[in-house]
C-alpha cells in the first residue's frame, strides 16, 4: 500500500450516458397557484430520463402504469374523441368528390347518347 488514494479514472460521455440510463434521473415537480384560497393553476409534472427498463421498474414501483384506473383514457378512446370528427369530415369530402365525379361522367355519357339518338331519328336537312 502506498498510503494515498488513487485518482478516479476520467469518464467519457459514453460512461455518463450509461450511468444516467442505468440509474435514471427523475424530476418531480408540483406547483399550485392560488389567490385568496381559490386555486388558479396546478402543475404536476414528472420528467424521467432513463432507459425503458429503468423507467418501467420506476413506474411499477410508484404505481404510474395504472393510468386507466386513475381516470386516464386508452389510446383508442383519445383517437376516437380527437380524430373521429376529423376522419369523418375527410371521408365525407372524399365520398362527395368521388360521387360528383361519377355523376358528371354519367351525365356526360347520357347527353352524348341522347344527341346520337336525336341524330338517328332526325333526318339530315340540307
Amino acid at each position: 500500500m502506498t498510503g494515498y488514494l488513487d485518482r478516479p479514472a476520467p469518464s467519457g460521455l459514453a460512461d455518463v450516458i450509461e450511468t444516467v440510463l442505468d440509474k435514471g434521473i427523475v424530476v418531480d415537480a408540483y406547483a399550485r397557484v392560488s389567490l385568496m384560497g381559490i386555486e388558479l393553476a396546478t402543475v404536476d409534472a414528472r420528467i424521467v430520463v432513463a432507459s425503458v427498463d429503468t423507467y418501467l421498474r420506476f413506474a411499477e414501483a410508484t404505481n404510474r402504469l395504472d393510468l386507466y384506473q386513475r381516470g386516464g383514457k386508452r389510446l383508442t378512446e383519445v383517437a376516437d374523441e380527437l380524430g373521429g370528427p376529423i376522419v369523418e369530415g375527410i371521408a365525407s369530402n372524399v365520398v362527395e368528390r368521388k360521387a360528383n365525379a361519377v355523376i358528371d361522367k354519367t351525365v356526360g355519357k347520357v347527353e352524348d347518347a341522347a344527341r346520337k339518338a336525336v341524330d338517328l331519328v332526325t333526318p339530315d336537312r340540307e
